[in-house]
C-alpha cells in the first residue's frame, strides 16, 4: 500500500505522522512546494521509527509528483492556512488554484487513487476537486465531517464529565462556523439520549462550541489547528485502506440524498476500500432540514465563486 500526503504544513504533517505510527503502508509519500520542507519532515518522521516501532518508508520531495506514482489514497492539506479573524470561506481565492493543480498531478501519476481533500473551504475544494479531475464520486472524500465530530464530542465530553469514547455524536452540513450542524438531537452516550443528562440551554451552548471549534483555536493559536485534523484525516485514511466500513460523517457528493444535488456537503457514509461506499439517511426532523438546506445555500454561494477563479 501507498499514501501520498501534499503540504508538508502542521496538519500534512501530522498526518503524515500519524499514518506512519499505524503502518497503513508499506510506503508513505510527503509532498511539499517549498524547496527541502518535505524531505525534512520525511526524515524527521523516519528518525522516530525506532523509537515508537513502525517500520513505514517515509519519502520527502520538493514538487515531484512522479515520487506519488500509484498512490492508493492521496491527501490534500496545500494551501494557505487560516489566521485569527478570517473565514475558511476567505481563503477560497488562494486555495482553490492550489488544490485543482495539485489534484490533477495527483490524478496523472496515480489514475486509480482515491483523494481526501482536508484544504479549506473543504466542502468547496472537495467539489472543485470533483470537477477538475473527472473522478467517480465515490473517490473524492473531503474529511472536514469527521474534525467537526471530534470537536462536538470533545464538547459534549466537557459537559457531561464522561469517557470520550462512549459519546456517539454526529456533525452534518457544510465545514464551517455556519454551516455545520451538530445533531444534538440524535448524540448519546453509552446508547442513551445525551438530552437525558444535559438541559436544553445546555445543548445549545455545546453546539455553539463546536461550530466555533476552529475559530476558537485559531484565536488561540494564531493559525489553524493542526493535531486533530492530522489526526482526522489519518483515521480516514485507515477506515479506507483496512476497509472497515466505518460510518463518518464525510463531504461526498450528492445527488438528491437529503434533498440536495450538484453540491459536495458533509453526511454519514460508509468508508471502505473503494472510498466511500453508501449514503446513511439520518431520518433529519424538519427544523434540521431547514438547517441542511441553509448550510447547502451558503456552500453554493462559495461554489459559485469558483466561476470566476478557475475552469472547474
Amino acid at each position: 500500500m501507498k499514501v501520498t500526503v501534499v503540504g508538508a504544513g502542521a496538519v500534512g504533517a501530522t498526518c503524515a505522522d500519524n499514518i506512519a505510527r499505524l503502518e497503513l503502508v508499506d510506503e508513505l509519500v510527503i509532498v511539499d512546494i517549498k524547496e527541502g520542507f518535505a524531505e525534512g519532515k520525511a526524515l524527521d518522521i523516519t528518525q522516530t521509527a525506532s523509537l515508537l516501532g513502525f517500520d513505514t518508508r517515509v519519502i520527502g520531495s520538493t514538487n515531484d509528483y512522479s515520487k506519488t506514482a500509484n498512490s492508493d489514497v492521496c491527501v490534500i492539506t496545500s494551501g494557505i492556512p487560516r489566521k485569527p479573524g478570517m473565514t475558511r470561506e476567505e481563503l477560497i481565492g488562494t486555495n482553490a488554484k492550489i488544490v485543482e493543480t495539485v489534484a490533477k498531478n495527483l490524478l496523472e501519476h496515480s489514475p486509480n487513487t482515491i483523494i481526501i481533500v482536508i484544504s479549506n473551504p473543504m466542502d468547496t475544494m472537495t467539489y472543485l476537486a470533483l470537477k477538475a479531475t473527472g473522478l467517480p464520486k465515490n473517490r473524492i472524500i473531503g474529511m472536514g465531517g469527521i474534525l467537526d465530530s471530534a470537536r462536538f464530542k470533545t464538547y459534549l465530553h466537557k459537559a457531561l464529565n464522561c469517557s470520550q469514547g462512549d459519546l456517539s455524536a454526529t456533525v452534518i452540513g457544510g465545514h464551517g462556523d455556519t454551516t455545520m450542524i451538530p445533531l444534538t438531537r440524535l448524540a448519546t452516550l453509552g446508547g442513551v439520549p445525551v438530552s437525558e443528562y444535559l438541559s436544553a440551554d445546555q445543548l445549545k451552548q455545546v453546539a455553539a462550541d463546536t461550530m466555533v471549534g476552529g475559530a476558537t483555536l485559531t484565536k488561540l493559536l494564531g493559525t489553524s489547528a493542526w493535531y486533530a485534523p492530522g489526526a482526522a484525516g489519518a483515521r480516514l485514511v485507515e477506515s479506507i485502506l483496512r476497509d472497515e466500513k466505518k460510518i463518518f460523517p464525510c463531504c461526498v457528493a450528492l445527488d438528491g440524498e437529503y434533498g440536495q444535488k450538484d453540491i459536495c456537503l458533509g453526511v454519514p457514509v460508509v468508508i471502505g476500500r473503494t472510498g466511500w461506499e453508501k449514503i446513511i439517511d439520518y431520518k433529519l426532523n424538519a427544523e434540521e432540514q431547514a438547517e441542511f438546506q441553509k448550510s447547502a445555500d451558503a456552500v453554493r454561494n462559495m461554489n459559485a465563486v469558483l466561476d470566476t477563479l478557475v475552469d472547474a
